[in-house]
């Protein structure tokens, strides 16, 4: 997801939560049309991107001070963006299943 459509969900969304649900909403998208359809490889870097770009934001989001989530779950969300970006890497180079990524977005989505 480019930082304009980012931008653009973010002036759609009612509140924060909303805005997260709706962002990955959209990669979610973009990762389940890559698992059923043969996409070409710049395709899939994209939606691999825009997947890792909305949890840096998160991740970046959690490093701050002035977060007000518990320090045990900002880590966690953390650690889970350090494993996107590993896990993405395996996905783009080796070729592996795209699905836990996609699971790992809709638990994010459902709470």
């Amino acid at each position: 997801m480019s930082i304009k459509a980012y931008q653009r969900v973010a002036t759609q969304a009612d509140n924060p939560r909303e805005l997260e649900y709706r962002a990955f909403g959209q990669v979610t998208a973009g990762l389940v049309r890559i698992k059923e359809a043969a996409m070409p490889p710049a395709s899939v870097a994209e939606a691999l991107d825009a997947n890792r770009k909305l949890w840096n934001l998160l991740s970046a989001d959690c490093s701050d001070p002035q977060n007000a989530l518990p320090m045990g779950l900002r880590a966690q969300i953390i650690s889970l963006a350090l494993w996107v970006a590993r896990y993405s890497s395996e996905v783009m180079r080796e070729g592996a299943d795209i699905e836990p990524l996609i699971d790992i977005n809709r638990t994010m989505m459902e709470g």
